[in-house]
This record gives structure tokens, sequence and C-alpha cells, in this order.
């Protein structure tokens, strides 16, 4: 039982982590203006790695590979963590590759999961209450999810279907990633 609870612990202040770190990638990647409650935060989560990390990891193509970086080693550090608690692996190479790869496909996850809920959030805003201060914030990060699904498939009936298509594909991409690890790892 104690072992469950630090797992517990221990993977949502990962989670948690890698979360912010990939909303900054995100938001960077949308080109969202931080100067919002949800930028500022994100940045002073991450800041303390991420600003570091600039000076040896260059952005490509537009992402902040630092904070790509900075979640990847969150999910190495609780995997490593967990796996070295419960007697699973030692520092044998393949299980430090092993952890490398199961934190990579953490890393993956974590961002369907992120992108999920940006796009819930934003149907959610734009039903209930489209003028809300993060409205905007959140239209202008799925926009780019979204749009090239509402090309082929236009609003019926005054409904964009979009974010059930996207979500439905995002799911379809969990359900690949879950079949790149054995058992049930992540």
């Amino acid at each position: 039982m104690p072992a469950q609870i630090l797992s517990l612990v221990l993977g949502t202040v990962a989670d948690l982590l890698a979360v912010a770190f990939l909303a900054r990638v995100l938001m960077q990647w949308a080109r969202v203006p931080f100067r919002n409650p949800l930028g500022q935060f994100v940045t002073a989560v991450t800041n303390w790695a991420v600003m570091p990390l600039r000076r040896i990891i260059p952005g490509l193509f537009g992402l902040d590979m630092a904070s790509v970086l900075a979640a990847w080693l969150v999910q190495i550090a609780y995997l490593g963590i967990m796996a070295g608690l419960t007697g699973l692996a030692g520092l044998s190479p393949d299980a430090i590759l092993f952890v490398a790869w199961a934190a990579f496909i953490g890393v993956l996850r974590t961002t369907i999961y992120l992108l999920m809920g940006v796009i819930i959030v934003m149907a959610l805003l734009s039903w209930i209450n489209p003028h809300s201060p993060l409205a905007p914030l959140f239209g202008a990060l799925a926009r780019p999810l979204l749009n090239p699904v509402r090309r082929f498939l236009p609003p019926l009936g005054g409904i964009d279907l979009s974010p059930l298509v996207v979500i439905v594909l995002l799911q379809v991409l969990l359900v690949v990633l879950g079949g790149l690890l054995p058992g049930h790892l992540l």
C-alpha cells in the first residue's frame, strides 16, 4: 500500500509537470501570447527547468525542444524511480533504454491528453461562456488541430463536429501508442 501511495503522488506530480512543459510547447507552437493567467502560470511553473535547458538545446521548427526535453526527463525520473522501487529494473542498458522508451511514449500520451483537454475546454467555453477571458486562448490552441478537419467537415446545422472528430482521432492514436509498450506501464 505505501508503494501505491508513493506511485500515486509521484505520478501526479510528474504528470502535472509534464503537462506544464508540454503546454508551454503548445502555446509557443500556436503563437498564443503568454499574457494571460494560464500563460503566466505555465511560465512560472516551468522557467526553473526550461531557461537553463534553452542555453544548450535549441528550438526546432518552431518547437521549444528544451520544454519537450524537460517533459521527457520528468517522465524518465518518475519511471526510473518507480522501476527502482519495485525492483523491476537494475542499471542494465536494456532497463535504461526501456525506461527512456517508456518515458518517450509517456510524453506522447500526455501530449495527446493535453490536446484532448484543450479541445474539450474550448468546446465547453464556446457553448457555456464564449466571452470568457480564456475562450480566445483555448480557441487559438485548438484551432491548428480543428481547422484541417473543418475544411472537410463544415458545420452541420450550425453545429461544429470537428472537435468530436479530432478527439476520436486522438483516441485512435492513444490506442496505437498503447500497443508500443508491453503490459500496462503507462
